[in-house]
């Protein structure tokens, strides 16, 4: 839930953070940069004075040998902190918890190299550091220092570093600053009794939940069936509605089953709006969250716990809310699903929503519909049409591990290679790719090789003439007239030819998915211009 606290500043929020971590106690020698963060400490706070840097992280050090915590040290900017680093070398190897923070110029003066400027920071300290950091904004400062701490105290231990300009901590700090005093990271291989007893109780306990599932667990999958069919179980005997985590680079759980929910629309306000009414949220195998669209607001809504569970340590400590398990994902599905309570609530059959029409011509949504109603059990699909990344996995029944692949980080040009890469490794499928006519230029030549091996690939140009998932941002930010998201008139076809690949266009629903059927039942590569509106 929010923390509801008004006027509260980055300082008074980063306190609170480390206060949670029991990081009261700070060894230091102060310079000017530091003065802002010093001046407003609590009371509760104890200063502990060193003459020279070095000093000051050998006290560091050992106070955290006596004690096994995390110690807090405040350094001055490039000086201070080189002063400091032949000593930083005993904590790395010796894996010792140190939270070195930094303070650094006024933020719009480092540009300019400004007296006491640490330039680049972040590099600083980089060899000898797990994390080393600089907000980009003074907001992010509490969230960044609880992620500093949470890299240190994670497995492998050691220390980290946090650069913060002079003037950020009199900024107002975020309402959901608040979450960060709950958060906590805890690393496990395989899940302890008394962990998994714990994780079991929570959805156990939850009156609605909610499972949100990644790339980890669709990588487990893939190997492993048996994990496919424990997360279905995990789903059905806790009758929680499953998501597919933002920018799904597979497809980790079945579209056709009644849970699926669908795909989490990668923006603030809209994940906040999709898990709105589950009390508990399970995260598997995904991060918490990769927002793209700028969408100002609460991470959570009042009341709503979440749960982390993931193998990637850095996706635990940087996550603003939740609380985080590393562990073994595939493993730790299992055991949650042969733990929890059956509640023995099974939903009706879930139908596919219906395509949009339009009287100017096909719509995209078509042409998945068209998919659907063709598909086969050797088919498997890539998706690069960010235009319909959000409709993909709602309106194509996908019920088999590995059958869906998508750019896990939105860079254009991974459709047409990746499918013809796949054709190669899965002779026996039919690829079936779906690339946005934007997204084809930048992996047209990927046709050649596709032509020269014979590969049994079907390419789907949807071709709206333009980046119309740009055109989507700039309506939504409310600037319409962006040059150079129309390009006009591309043939494919004469291009695909040029490669060797034999091509068709269509403009109808109805010739569509007549050389969509042609394609399917070619020996070789496939091309369609499928022009939508």
């Amino acid at each position: 839930m929010a923390n509801t606290a008004e006027n509260r500043t980055v300082l008074q929020a980063s306190m609170d953070v480390f206060r949670t971590h029991g990081m009261t106690r700070i060894f230091g020698n102060p310079g000017s940069n530091e003065l802002p963060f010093l001046v407003g400490l609590g009371e509760d706070f104890d200063f502990v004075l060193g003459l020279h840097e070095q000093v000051v992280m050998g006290m560091a050090e050992g106070y955290s040998r006596a004690t096994g915590q995390p110690v807090l040290v405040n350094l001055h900017a490039a000086s201070g902190t080189g002063n400091a680093m032949g000593a930083l070398t005993n904590a790395r190897y010796a894996h010792v918890p140190l939270v070195l923070l930094a303070g650094q110029q006024i933020r719009r003066t480092v540009g300019q190299q400004a007296m006491l400027a640490n330039v680049d920071a972040a590099t600083l300290t980089r060899p000898l550091t797990k994390y080393s950091h600089e907000p980009l904004a003074a907001a992010d400062v509490p969230r960044t220092l609880s992620e500093a701490i949470l890299e240190a105290t994670t497995h492998p231990q050691g220390p980290v570093y946090v650069s913060v300009p002079m003037d950020d901590w009199e900024e107002e700090a975020l309402p959901d600053d608040g979450l960060l005093t709950s958060r906590s990271v805890t690393t496990s291989g395989a899940l302890t009794p008394a962990l998994r007893d714990e994780l079991v109780a929570a959805l156990d306990g939850a009156a609605h939940p909610a499972l949100v599932v990644g790339p980890q667990v669709d990588v487990a999958s893939v190997g492993d069936r048996a994990v496919y069919e424990a997360v279905i179980a995990l789903a059905e005997r806790t009758d929680a509605t499953v998501y597919v985590a933002p920018s799904p680079p597979r497809g980790p759980f079945p579209t056709t089953h009644p849970n699926f929910g669908g795909v989490m629309v990668p923006g603030i306000d809209s994940v906040r709006r999709q898990l709105s009414g589950h009390d508990t949220v399970f995260v598997l195998g995904a991060p918490v969250f990769r927002y793209h669209r700028w969408e100002p607001g609460d991470y959570l809504d009042a009341g709503t716990q979440v749960w982390h569970l993931t193998q990637d340590p850095s996706e635990a400590t940087r996550a603003p809310f939740g609380r985080a398990v590393v562990a073994e994902v595939g493993a730790a599905v299992t055991d949650l699903a042969a733990g929890v309570k059956d509640r023995g609530t099974r939903r009706p059959a879930r139908e596919l929503p219906a395509a949009r029409t339009s009287e100017e011509g096909m719509t995209g949504t078509e042409i998945l519909e068209v998919l659907n109603q063709h598909v086969t059990p050797d088919v498997v699909y890539v998706n690069e049409t960010t235009t319909l990344d959000l409709d993909y996995l709602e309106r194509i029944a996908i019920d088999q591990p590995g059958k869906y692949h998508f750019p896990a980080s939105g860079g254009l040009g991974f459709g047409l290679p990746a499918a013809v890469g796949m054709s190669l490794g899965l002779p026996e499928a039919t690829v079936v790719a779906t690339v946005g006519d934007g997204s084809a230029n930048y992996g047209l030549s990927a046709l050649y090789t596709a032509a020269q091996r014979g590969t049994r690939t079907v390419f789907v140009i949807v071709n709206n003439s333009g980046y119309g998932a740009l055109a989507g941002f700039a309506e939504r930010m409310g600037v319409p007239d962006v040059p150079g998201i129309t390009l006009g008139e591309i043939d494919f076809v004469s291009l695909a030819a040029g490669y060797g690949v034999p091509a068709s266009r269509t403009d109808t629903r109805e010739e569509f998915e007549a050389a969509y059927q042609r394609a399917l039942a070619a020996e070789g590569p496939v091309l369609i211009d499928a022009r939508i509106v």
